[in-house]
């Protein structure tokens, strides 16, 4: 026990050092809201939590959790993991699952007038405009673009009302049991909700998927308009731009469902996924938290997914 106890405050301060005292505003195109995704960024930035000497999972503010492991799907630590409630744009991983494993993602697509009708967070494209799905996915997974995801899910189904009858086969697919979707970037609507349980199996779902296992891990993206500018993006997720052990995944908020972060870490051959809904302001802190105790403890409460 004073093994970990030691182990745990040296890993703290040599990972808690590389974080910096406060996070980066994020750089906003000049045409789009304010992401509502960032939202926490405007009051704080990261600080190295503190887990339990005992080894036990550290205490969240989050109303649903579950910690995973991402090898083996074996749950480590739940809190209200079959709780429905909203969970934003964490969503978005499945509208990118399935826009993944269609696949054609160098195809192009013209963007229509009902795709640009989404707020807050937009890339900002107007009717006409020629993008590849890749290039739509990849903004959609860095920077939460909801109108990316409704050009994305148009041009796979068709409609929005038939890119969610995928979502739903989807789902019932990964074994989600509690969830039930509407759109495909997770805007409040009435009739759509989902769990921490069943999102951590859209997450490692996600996670095994190698399209987007290389997207969610880029902390910058310079992202080229038809007529020849170049925005630089910044990843909504905090925990990966400043933790190195990070290697993704998707943020997420609305004032329905609160701050929510799906995020995974590697280390020494452990890799462990976080789903948080219904945060506070402190989804980065928890967040770490929880996803550096999984990797440091969790494996000594390993239980069936």
């Amino acid at each position: 026990m004073l093994r970990f106890a030691k182990n745990s405050l040296i890993t703290l301060l040599l990972i808690g050092a590389a974080l910096p005292a406060h996070a980066a505003p994020r750089k906003k195109h000049a045409s789009a809201a304010k992401s509502t995704d960032s939202q926490p960024s405007q009051t704080e930035g990261l600080a190295a939590p503190s887990l339990p000497l005992d080894g036990s999972a550290p205490t969240v503010r989050a109303e649903s959790v579950v910690v995973l492991d991402a090898r083996s799907g074996k749950i480590l630590f739940t809190k209200n993991p079959d709780m429905p409630r909203p969970a934003a744009s964490t969503q978005k991983l499945l509208t990118a699952l399935i826009i993944a494993e269609a696949g054609n993602l160098d195809q192009r697509l013209v963007v229509q007038q009902s795709d640009t009708e989404a707020e807050p967070t937009k890339l900002g494209f107007r009717p006409g405009e020629i993008y590849t799905r890749r290039e739509l996915l990849t903004v959609l997974l860095v920077h939460s673009t909801n109108d990316g995801a409704l050009a994305l899910a148009r041009d796979n189904a068709g409609s929005i009302s038939a890119f969610a009858s995928k979502m739903n086969r989807k789902a019932i697919e990964l074994g989600m049991t509690s969830s039930h979707f509407v759109n495909p970037n997770g805007l409040p609507i009435p009739g759509q909700y989902s769990t921490a349980h069943d999102m951590s199996k859209v997450a490692l779902a996600a996670y095994a998927n190698p399209i987007i296992r290389s997207i969610v891990c880029i902390k910058e993206l310079p992202f080229r308009y038809p007529n020849g500018r170049v925005v630089v993006f910044k990843n909504t997720n905090q925990v990966l731009r400043g933790w190195p052990l990070c290697n993704g995944m998707k943020t997420g908020y609305t004032e329905a469902a609160g701050h929510c972060l799906i995020s995974s870490a590697i280390s020494n051959g452990r890799e462990v996924i976080s789903v948080a809904l219904g945060d506070n302001r402190q989804i980065w802190r928890d967040s770490y938290a929880l996803l550096l105790w999984g990797l440091s403890n969790g494996n000594h409460r390993l239980g069936a997914l």
